[in-house]
């Protein structure tokens, strides 16, 4: 096997998508020191110490302080999910070795209840392990199967929708947030493994509760959508991490491009694909975005161009247009992945060699509202890019 940097990986996928689509002004030139960066940033993930109870959340790079979370922690995949995702780009052992113990530390929240966050845990680890580890497979679908029966216990017949959160049960009925619609992957590939279309059926309900409910005629979406559950109807659209309840949080833009392109990529409902398009344009050509494509962590903060940008929302959105793009076949897409691909292969976003903590990527903004991962490296900001460069690859 020929084995690339992720430097080199990334230069000959854009050169690649661009001849393909008659653009060569995408693809950098080599970099020597990007590969070598490259090489330090990925192996302070696999030389990061196991530890259940120290899954890396974020980091102050100026301090070097990990915010280390346990596995209950909405973002505890993402790690596992990212040392499988080097092991599929670089083909190195060492990566997939890592990412089965620390895939095996989550297995406990497939019982886990009190959260939606299912997919997130549970999907980004298990799930992508069991696509890229023959030998894990079976045991690996069987806990997503378990996971699934416990994620559907939160699903409301009368909403057709899963609830997201418990906390703020006084002022929020029934939450359901723009985040939970990549839960739904979770869902139908239960549906696969088992043959029992319930879970998918769910997935599908939520979806088109979703649909009818979270977006704008803009087609922004809201961050938070409340229901009563004796009437079954949305009774208000708030935030709870964007700028304020009409805000355009940059983030959950991307959620919901993603996960309605997912659900098309399932079930063929050309509504699905319409909404991940519209939602699509609207991002890509908002008069706020910045050149880069590196979007602010929320389009209307008054603060902009001084606003904080988000990595992470770039690159969950770049990830989801790959595969809108191999739906539709519009190069607008594409091209905006490339550009993430780009803008992110430098020196400005990619962290120093001196940085320790186990992150690729600077410059993501977790909760603006709570002052909280604010121009941070974030590990699902180095998820969905390593998945954008695999989804890359595959085209």
């Amino acid at each position: 096997m020929i084995k690339l940097s992720l430097s080199s990986i990334i230069v000959c996928m854009i050169m690649i998508t661009s001849c393909k689509s008659e653009r060569t002004s995408l693809a950098p030139s080599s970099d020597s020191s990007l590969d070598r960066l490259y090489e330090t940033r990925y192996e302070s993930l696999v030389n990061y110490p196991v530890d259940s109870l120290s899954f890396p959340r974020a980091m102050t790079p100026t301090t070097g302080v990990i915010k280390k979370v346990p596995s209950k922690d909405w973002t505890s995949g993402f790690f596992a999910g990212n040392l499988w995702q080097l092991y599929a780009l670089t083909g190195k052992d060492a990566y997939k070795e890592k990412a089965i113990a620390w895939t095996a530390f989550i297995e406990k929240e497939k019982h886990n209840g009190k959260t939606h966050d299912m997919g997130f845990k549970v999907y980004c680890s298990f799930g992508t392990g069991a696509k890229l580890d023959p030998s894990k497979k079976a045991a690996y679908q069987k806990i997503i199967v378990e996971s699934a029966n416990t994620l559907i216990t939160r699903y409301n017949k009368k909403v057709k929708a899963i609830r997201s959160w418990d906390f703020n049960k006084d002022i929020w009925e029934f939450p359901v947030i723009i985040d939970n619609m990549l839960n739904l992957e979770l869902l139908c590939e239960a549906s696969i493994i088992t043959g029992d279309t319930k879970y998918k059926d769910i997935a599908v309900n939520h979806a088109n509760t979703t649909l009818k409910n979270h977006f704008r005629p803009d087609n922004s979406t809201f961050h938070v959508v409340v229901y009563d559950t004796i009437t079954g109807k949305a009774k208000a659209k708030v935030t709870h991490q964007g700028f304020n309840d009409a805000s355009s949080w940059a983030r959950g833009q991307s959620w919901a491009v993603y996960g309605y392109t997912m659900m098309y990529r399932y079930t063929k409902n050309p509504a699905y694909l319409k909404q991940a398009e519209a939602t699509a344009n609207y991002f890509i050509t908002n008069k706020n975005m910045p050149q880069d494509g590196i979007p602010y962590w929320d389009f209307i903060d008054p603060k902009i161009p001084n606003a904080p940008k988000d990595v992470s929302a770039a690159t969950c959105m770049a990830s989801g247009l790959v595969e809108l793009y191999t739906y539709t076949k519009n190069k607008t897409y594409l091209a905006y992945a490339e550009k993430v691909v780009k803008t992110l292969n430098s020196k400005n976003y990619i962290l120093d060699a001196t940085v320790k903590g186990p992150f690729i990527l600077d410059h993501s903004t977790g909760n603006w509202p709570k002052n909280d991962e604010i121009d941070e490296p974030i590990v699902y900001g180095d998820y969905y890019f390593l998945e954008t460069l695999l989804r890359l690859k595959s085209i």
